[in-house]
């Protein structure tokens, strides 16, 4: 292990079996989403918008551990991974000294096909994470077969080898069933702005008992067939 690196106790438990989310992102409403495990990123909307978390973990499979890699100052601005939140994923928690330490980490990771998915989150336009080092982890993950999501928190959309590239936003939350003065179900803005074999476009969306809705529909008219809710 790297010197910049320390493991963080295992949290969670194995899943008593497999769960019933689909692997990559949209299959509940037809959203695009990449045929194969690869590179994705997800760009926060503000330093310490923590939507794209909401975005993420529905996603996110059990049966196997998950790989989480934070780099210091993404832990030190915003905040540690909570394996509580986790539920039933059986997770492993990387501390990294800085960009580098987390880059190595997560690459070492995919390199196990093990792992359900490996996710990392770095700080700022370190100069470590370049196209070359994006493009590592893409080829990583493809050649294994495992998801890879690189947290952008606080960063600049430079050239990157990602497959799919998204920023998320928290969004108003929808009307509560009950009390119409207490927060409904949380929901995110959505944006794909950029994507290998897929058109540009942006969401409102939605999660509740493991599934996504869709409250709004993109308007690029390359996605109309994709405004369908179920």
């Amino acid at each position: 292990m790297a010197r910049g690196l320390s493991l963080v106790a295992g949290a969670g438990r194995r899943a008593a079996e497999k769960r019933s989310e689909p692997k990559g992102f949209g299959n509940p409403f037809n959203l695009p989403a990449p045929p194969q495990p690869t590179l994705s990123e997800l760009f926060a909307a503000g330093p310490r918008d923590g939507g794209w978390t909401g975005f993420l973990l529905p996603q996110l499979e059990g049966g196997k551990p998950l790989l989480w890699v934070q780099d210091r100052m993404a832990i030190l601005e915003a905040g540690r991974v909570h394996p509580a939140g986790l539920g039933k994923i059986e997770l492993i928690h990387v501390e990294a000294r800085d960009a580098r330490d987390a880059l190595w980490a997560m690459e070492e990771g995919l390199r196990c096909s093990s792992l359900s998915a490996v996710v990392g989150e770095i700080w700022g336009d370190p100069a470590v994470l370049d196209f070359t080092a994006t493009r590592r982890l893409a080829v990583a993950a493809e050649r294994r077969q495992v998801c890879c999501w690189l947290v952008r928190l606080h960063g600049t959309p430079n050239l990157s080898g990602a497959r799919m590239r998204w920023r998320i936003a928290s969004g108003p939350s929808l009307p509560h069933r009950l009390d119409p003065k207490a927060p409904g179900v949380p929901a995110w803005d959505a944006e794909l702005f950029r994507a290998r074999g897929f058109a540009p476009g942006r969401w409102s969306v939605s999660h509740e008992t493991d599934r996504f809705h869709l409250l709004a529909a993109s308007g690029d008219r390359a996605l109309e067939p994709l405004r369908r809710r179920v």
